[in-house]
């Protein structure tokens, strides 16, 4: 969000309004000219940074601009069934954006969602798992186990790790995938399925190619739409944003009041490298919902074992308030769910609207809700 001065309309102004129209093209939603009356200057950035709040508001995966280009991805890919390659390190959220994919595309919760993880079946058992197998059975009737493909035939197949599917099966996957038909193994007959299929890959594919390891053929037939999800340590902006979404999971499951952060456990999050990206995360904050003491989380509940390179001082008095602040804020917001809930929430706290979007803003505190 932006928002520009440009000097007034006038024998030396009207050449800098251009500029400002080529500003406006480039990205800044608005621009002001000079004087400019304080409630028009007030009006707007209201207006705009409600706006910015809104978009922060529904995110589903984050908040950095890598994530919510992502999302814009998603509405456009979301009723298209071309077939995606979601690249990324494990642990990332390369399934969750799949599941995310299909539910844009399918408004009816019946429509099938199958994921196969290619790299964890042993090369002999993949053919099966894919494309089914049939098997004579007693008086001459064949006894049959639908694949992966057939499975997901109405929805979606999502295909983990395909780069390692053995280069021997690689020619039979770029067949169903070309033909949308699927031969059982076994079988003589050619199954027709209707599904769109997402692929995910941890390695660079196109690196694979180039060594001969992955059929160039089947990459570009998998590889119509390519999303990369960055790992966590480049994306900053996303780790208190998610630590705070598994939080209100967990004391949702637990029916329990969520948990807060102390700041050195905040300080210590945007430190850490996360290695296993976001299932490690989850993992960090389920453990310390799990097994920390009552009040905020400290560093020694997320971490079996503390960075050594971590600074470990106590809170000052400062974050410890900021702590308790924050908790307070978000347990009257919950009390003040729906519409006006910041107003009915500001009005129970004495202060006004303008002072509590500042407080949550300072304080991390999402604006979820009809505000």
């Amino acid at each position: 969000m932006s928002l520009r001065y440009a000097p007034p309309v006038g024998a030396i102004g009207a050449s800098l309004v251009v500029k400002a129209v080529r500003l406006l093209k480039l990205g800044a939603a608005d621009y002001i000219t000079k004087p400019f009356e304080i409630e028009s200057l007030l009006e707007k950035t209201r207006s705009l940074t409600a706006a910015a709040a809104a978009e922060c508001q529904g995110a589903q995966f984050g908040v950095s601009p890598a994530m919510r280009r992502l999302e814009a991805a998603l509405v456009k890919l979301g009723p298209a069934g071309s077939n995606v390659l979601i690249t990324g390190e494990q642990g990332v959220g390369k399934e969750s954006l799949a599941v995310a994919l299909h539910r844009r595309r399918y408004a009816d919760s019946s429509r099938p969602f199958i994921a196969l993880n290619c790299g964890a079946i042993a090369e002999s058992a993949l053919a099966a798992e894919l494309f089914g197998q049939e098997k004579p059975g007693a008086g001459g009737t064949a006894r049959v186990r639908k694949g992966a493909f057939e499975l997901a035939h109405g929805g979606t197949l999502f295909l983990d790790e395909v780069g390692d599917v053995p280069h021997s099966l690689q020619g039979s996957l770029l067949r169903v995938i070309q033909e949308r038909r699927v031969i059982r193994l076994g079988g003589e007959m050619r199954v027709p399925v209707d599904l769109r299929i997402v692929c995910a890959a941890e390695r660079d594919l196109r690196q694979r190619v180039e060594r001969g390891e992955f059929r160039e053929d089947l990459y570009y037939y998998i590889n119509v739409v390519a999303l990369h999800v960055p790992p966590l340590r480049e994306r900053k902006e996303d780790i208190l944003w998610l630590a705070q979404r598994f939080l209100e999971q967990e004391a949702a499951g637990r029916r329990g009041e969520t948990k807060l952060l102390s700041a050195r456990a905040e300080r210590l999050m945007l430190e850490y490298p996360w290695p296993g990206n976001v299932r490690e995360l989850r993992s960090a904050i389920e453990r310390a919902c799990l097994l920390g003491p009552d009040g905020a989380l400290q560093p020694e509940a997320l971490f079996e074992e503390l960075p050594p390179a971590f600074d470990s001082k106590s809170e000052t008095l400062d974050e410890h308030l900021r702590i308790f602040e924050r908790q307070y804020i978000t347990r009257v917001l919950a009390m003040h769910e729906g519409h006006g809930r910041i107003t009915r929430t500001a009005a129970t706290l004495g202060i006004s609207r303008k002072n509590l979007w500042e407080r949550m803003r300072r304080l991390g505190i999402a604006a979820s809700g009809d505000a």
